[in-house]
């Protein structure tokens, strides 16, 4: 099992979910994506994609204006 770390910050729509979508491709099963970011709506739409691609979100969380999302394929 890997731990895959994406860092968007400063990034803006639609990087991040890009990059997500990118990463949860080249994961295995049982992988966990970290993604950190500072966008704002991303943190609305990645959790989204998560539940579309059937994979589980494990924890979302903020340290001032950044954003730590957990995701295991």
């Amino acid at each position: 099992m890997a731990e895959i770390r994406i860092d968007v910050m400063g990034e803006t729509c639609p990087v991040p979910l890009v990059e997500f979508r990118k990463a949860l491709r080249k994961a295995q099963e049982g992988d966990v994506i970290e993604i950190v970011g500072t966008h704002p709506s991303s943190k609305k739409e990645i959790p989204m994609a998560v539940k579309a691609m059937g994979s589980e979100l494990l924890d979302i969380s903020e340290e001032g204006d950044a954003w730590k999302i957990r995701v295991r394929k």
